[in-house]
């Protein structure tokens, strides 16, 4: 994909946030990389999404540094960049602030996988990464995010595209993907089990996980060699 190409979609999925309402005002930011290059297209802080244009995202090198742009990257940029330094097979990232998963993530728990919905997004919880202590938030607090994610996953054995979002202690959700626009649409779809995980546990508080050789057939059936969803390509 050319950089040009990367431009438009890096701002498509930026708009499918303010779209499907997974980032009221300016509470979210998409990004994508180019790995040939290095490079990754973020949306720049502060500005509100019906503004946005193409032009305004910003071009980092995976240091950090600016390489094209006018306008200063998300502050959520450290966060992206370390996911994307420690996950080659990723092409995307995506934050939101929505409200299910925030609400998962202000209460300091995982996403129950409680149905097949969920089964068909990943074969379990949607994890919740520990809070950042103090030193960690004045030291480089978007940076160690980024760290605190990479390293619940590698406690816990967990492949990024197989667990494709998590939600972070007292903060919000991070989703990311193959490429931009499937980390967008892992945001929509990871609040969307959020919504429903609320509504099921309010009307069973005692609810547990569906087995696991359901959990196992829907993930397979949809992801994997074995997948059988949707049309061969």
């Amino acid at each position: 994909m050319s950089l040009p190409e990367l431009r438009e979609e890096v701002f498509r999925a930026n708009l499918e946030l303010a779209d499907n309402g997974l980032a009221p005002l300016t509470w979210g930011n998409a990004s994508g990389i180019d790995r040939e290059t290095g490079l990754v297209l973020i949306k720049p802080s502060g500005v509100a999404y019906n503004l946005l244009r193409p032009e305004d995202l910003v071009a980092l090198a995976l240091d950090g540094k600016i390489v094209e742009g006018r306008l200063r990257p998300s502050s959520d940029a450290p966060t992206h960049l370390a996911l994307y330094r420690a996950w080659p097979e990723i092409g995307g990232v995506v934050h939101t602030h929505s409200i299910f998963a925030v609400s998962f993530a202000q209460a300091g728990r995982p996403i129950p996988c409680l149905g097949t919905t969920h089964a068909d997004f990943c074969p379990g919880n949607v994890p919740c990464v520990r809070a950042l202590s103090k030193m960690e938030v004045e030291e480089d607090y978007e940076a160690n995010t980024g760290k605190a994610i990479i390293e619940d996953y590698q406690k816990a054995g967990l492949k990024p595209l197989e667990y494709p979002g998590a939600v972070l202690s007292r903060h919000g959700p991070f989703a990311w993907g193959a490429t931009a626009g499937a980390a967008a649409a892992n945001a929509l779809i990871l609040e969307n089990i959020a919504r429903m995980a609320c509504l099921s546990l309010d009307l069973n508080p005692g609810l547990g996980p569906i087995p696991e050789y359901i959990i196992q057939k829907h993930y397979r059936r949809k992801h994997g060699p074995d997948a059988y969803y949707g049309q061969k390509r």
